[in-house]
């Protein structure tokens, strides 16, 4: 079990000793409390009394004769200015909502639980009050909170979607012990970033800072109310930036070690100068507490969110209109890329911006406006940030070379037509593969709407162990479209390593690496 008071105390004594045998230091070091990721001085007195600088200028080289390391000493933050300055404006929001439960549901807890055609759930239901007819449902209350933040003094709050979704009644608390009954003026489940209004004015603000200058390893802050504790502090580090996650969000998140917890969401996390630079969202959790991944929406996103909510009421997310899979080695093999890198499209939609650029199936987008894409999660990061209409320059690796194409963004909610494939024939065995192949049937055709590709019959060797299924239709090899048996072995013949299949597994596209050599 977690225990969430347990701290780590590194004596004075054991840490000098272990520096110096190091060859670090020479000098007494002062006493560190350490909670999780956060080192803090306990006093005024202690931060004169023991410095939180370890000098490299009075470091004894191991090797007498090698030059005296060159090393910046590292200081520890102290964050008391910045939370006495920013914590009056982050507020506790509380939600109240509504689910229907049928009448079983909504049985008394500490009552014996029977199935209403038991003889027994007559007798107990007379004790429990008045009841609905069976099969009816009602509104049930449902009671949530989280945390926010002010950005402007007549009471515009910053939190997250996902805390006031289907709200009836929100509430907004402030650290003076003021409550004020808080309108949604509109919420972006995509992003998750929410803004509401309170009826106040000459509130505290916090500073706004720039999440584009956040560097790994800078020290952050977090001020929110975890499990409805108040005005509650955490410190960490910047982990990573741009994190991409499996939902549907396309947000680059930034990664970070501050403990967050329920009740953390919608609050802001501060870099050293006291600007929020991030709204702590998401949280890594096998248990539902903290356990040293929390993830925040970086504030320059948010901003543009909330701009859009603010001015027009409603949001508008750009779409290029693509399905793109990681770039493993396989891929990296058979596309003969010298590094596993990018984002590799499957799927392009008929129609759609990507379409109109003359991308296609089995292209692997490696930059947007001239940021590198390494992972494919960095593609739908990037294009958060964009407006839909908006013009972007993308480096596509195709047949060996690098491609230029210009698209110009759709917008999200635009509807597009049906994709359509190309032509097919074949049939036979490819024992390299591992794969028995035959032309689609006129009925298959019919009834898949797929007019290109072979059925792949049987899958054994290399290719089933690469998780290509019986009834998986081939449409490509290596981005190029297969219309017959012949054209698969020619394009296995001159691939060394490894070979990316497309493949049609009932409605969806994706590419699998089959290993060869």
């Amino acid at each position: 079990m977690h225990n969430e008071g347990a701290i780590t105390v590194i004596t004075a004594k054991r840490l000098t000793l272990a520096l110096a045998a190091a060859g670090t230091i020479g000098g007494a070091v002062g006493a560190i409390a350490v909670n999780h990721n956060n080192a803090v001085a306990s006093s005024p007195a202690a931060v004169s009394a023991a410095p939180l600088v370890a000098s490299a200028a009075s470091a004894t080289p191991v090797n007498p004769g090698a030059p005296a390391p060159v090393a910046a000493g590292v200081m520890l933050p102290d964050f008391t200015a910045l939370v006495s300055r920013n914590g009056p404006a982050v507020v506790n929001i509380r939600v109240m909502g509504s689910t229907k439960a049928s009448m079983s549901q909504q049985r008394g807890r500490g009552a014996p639980q029977f199935d209403e055609d038991d003889p027994f759930f007559e007798f107990f239901r007379r004790f429990q009050g008045p009841q609905m007819p069976r099969g009816q449902q009602r509104d049930t209350p449902v009671f949530g909170a989280g945390s926010g933040f002010i950005i402007s003094p007549d009471g515009v709050i910053l939190t997250n979607a996902h805390v006031v979704r289907d709200a009836k009644e929100v509430t907004v608390k402030l650290q003076d012990r003021r409550e004020y009954r808080a309108k949604v003026l509109g919420s972006d489940p995509k992003t998750d970033v929410a803004v509401l209004k309170i009826d106040a004015k000459n509130l505290p603000v916090v500073p706004i800072g720039k999440s584009s200058d956040l560097k790994v390893g800078e020290w952050v802050l977090a001020i929110g109310s975890p499990f409805g504790l108040e005005s509650s502090v955490t410190a960490g580090v910047v982990s990573a930036k741009g994190r991409s996650l499996p939902d549907d969000s396309a947000v680059p998140f930034i990664q970070t070690d501050v403990a967050v917890n329920p009740g953390n969401s919608g609050g802001p996390l501060f870099n050293t100068k006291g600007e929020v630079v991030g709204i702590n969202s998401q949280i890594y959790s096998q248990t539902g507490g903290y356990m040293g991944l929390s993830f925040a929406i970086p504030i320059d996103v948010a901003y543009r969110i909330k701009d859009q909510i603010v001015t027009t009421g409603k949001v508008q997310h750009a779409k290029l209109g693509v399905t793109v899979q990681e770039v493993n080695q396989g891929f990296a093999d058979s596309f003969k890329l010298d590094s596993p890198e990018g984002a590799l499209v499957s799927n392009v939609e008929k129609g759609g911006a990507a379409d109109k650029a003359g991308i296609k199936s089995g292209d692997i987008i490696r930059k947007v406006n001239g940021q590198p894409i390494i992972a494919s999660g960095d593609l739908p990061a990037m294009l958060s940030v964009a407006q839909p209409g908006e013009k972007v320059s993308l480096d596509v690796w195709r047949d060996g070379k690098i491609v230029r194409l210009d698209a110009r963004l759709a917008n999200a909610s635009d509807k597009v037509a049906q994709d359509e494939r190309e032509p097919a024939a074949g049939a036979d065995q490819s024992a390299k593969l591992g794969l028995a192949l035959r032309p689609l049937d006129p009925n298959e055709k019919r009834q898949s709407g797929i007019s290109a590709g072979l059925v792949i019959e049987d899958a054994a060797g290399a290719a089933s162990n690469a998780g290509v299924q019986p009834g998986d239709v081939l449409l490509s090899v290596n981005g190029r479209p297969v219309n017959s048996v012949e054209q698969v072995r020619d394009v296995v013949g001159k691939a060394s390593k490894s070979v990316a299949l497309l493949i049609q597994r009932g409605n969806d596209r994706i590419f699998i690496p089959v290993r060869i050599g």
